[in-house]
């Protein structure tokens, strides 16, 4: 596989998120060509794809085009497929996977693309080198990516192999926890660039914390992850990667701002403590254990405070947090003056309870949540807006 050839690269990423891919791609000195719903392409070669996969913060999979074509059925996707040197892609005594996203009419199961795929590769290695390596749905080593649209076929490396947002560093997760690439995505909203205090009641597992301190020091996104998809290819040239990961090491810098958390959780505290020293940050962020209205608020200059309650999704919970909600808007207008404050919520209902007027609403997508990024300029006087 020629590392150097250059092509097409679809970053993939949750929807609403383009917008910031788009500042990432364009601020690490990529074109970007067009954006999709949930992706940016830009293009590169194989060895661009390392480096995007060391840094990009807000996408989940670097995706490597191989070939373009136009394909009616199954069958002329197993045919095209085959004309494919696989051979100087996958190693024969490796290990790959196929998956796919299908938007094809004649089409009712997105596997039956997949084992297309898989067929003509199997057949492809078998016919030029007498045997196959073995497959199946583990992420670890080579990934092919198909996508199919009606008749348009695409067929990609996965360079990242495991998703992105899987930095490596959160080990307890807790439940329903805010995926890496969208705290950082809302970090990158929030107008956070690592010059300003930041406080986080509600922590969790510390996820946004870290990823701020990611920010703040400059630390890839890449930085705690010991396996890439492009790792398992042939051509692959450690001593290029080892570079690039020297490069963004020789770029990492002291944390000239104050990083600090809060949950009333016992199980939240030990694991934000826990992924905060998994990550390298147990000397910059601090986490305390108390109510959110207790929470250390950061003093002397600007700074940002992001807290991120439940959504009540659950019958019956919608109402008992009724109250928690009016109490962060309470929260805000008491001690918050000064301050630029967040919530993140998927319940727009409840965020109707702060009874303040947000200044900006931005929209992100929590899984299959629809949430928003609400934003309030706390003044001396702040007043409240109850229904």
């Amino acid at each position: 596989m020629n590392f150097k050839e250059k092509s097409e690269i679809l970053i993939t990423c949750p929807k609403e998120i383009p917008q910031y891919l788009e500042k990432e791609i364009k601020a690490l000195g990529f074109p970007v060509l067009y954006t999709r719903k949930a992706a940016v392409a830009t293009e590169g070669t194989l060895e661009d794809c390392m480096f995007l996969n060391m840094h990009i913060r807000t996408g989940h999979r670097v995706l490597y085009l191989l070939e373009k074509m136009r394909v009616q059925n199954g069958d002329v996707l197993y045919k095209n497929a085959k004309k494919i040197k696989w051979e100087e892609i996958i190693p024969i005594d490796g290990y790959f996977s196929v998956s796919s996203a299908v938007l094809n009419t004649t089409i009712k199961d997105t596997r039956f693309a997949s084992y297309k795929l898989k067929d003509a590769i199997v057949d492809r290695l078998r016919d030029t080198k007498g045997k196959r390596p073995d497959s199946g749905p583990d992420e670890e080593k080579t990934v092919i990516f198909l996508y199919w649209k009606e008749n348009d076929c695409s067929i990609y490396i996965d360079t990242s192999g495991i998703p992105l947002t899987r930095r490596g560093y959160r080990k307890n997760p807790l439940k329903a926890p805010m995926q890496e690439t969208l705290a950082a995505a809302a970090l990158m909203a929030a107008g956070f660039d690592g010059t300003v205090n930041l406080a986080n009641p509600m922590c969790g597992s510390g996820t946004i914390l870290i990823e701020a301190a990611m920010m703040a020091t400059n630390t890839p996104s890449g930085a705690f992850r010991t396996n890439f998809g492009f790792m398992h290819l042939i051509g692959y040239d450690h001593k290029v990667f080892d570079k690039i990961c020297n490069e963004a090491a020789s770029k990492i810098k002291k944390c000239e701002i104050k990083l600090s958390g809060s949950d009333i959780s016992r199980d939240a505290v030990l694991a934000s403590n826990m992924n905060i020293g998994n990550a390298g940050f147990s000397n910059l962020i601090h986490i305390q254990r108390c109510d959110f209205r207790e929470s250390h608020i950061p003093k002397g200059g600007k700074f940002l405070l992001i807290v991120n309650p439940e959504y009540g999704m659950r019958m019956g919970d919608e109402k008992n947090l009724e109250g928690t909600y009016r109490d962060i808007g309470d929260f805000f207008k008491n001690k918050c003056q000064g301050g630029k404050c967040f919530i993140f919520t998927g319940n727009l209902g409840l965020a109707k309870k702060v009874g303040l007027k947000a200044d900006k609403r931005h929209v992100f997508w929590n899984s299959n949540i629809e949430c928003r990024l609400l934003e309030y300029e706390v003044y001396e006087g702040s007043k409240r807006f109850d229904d």
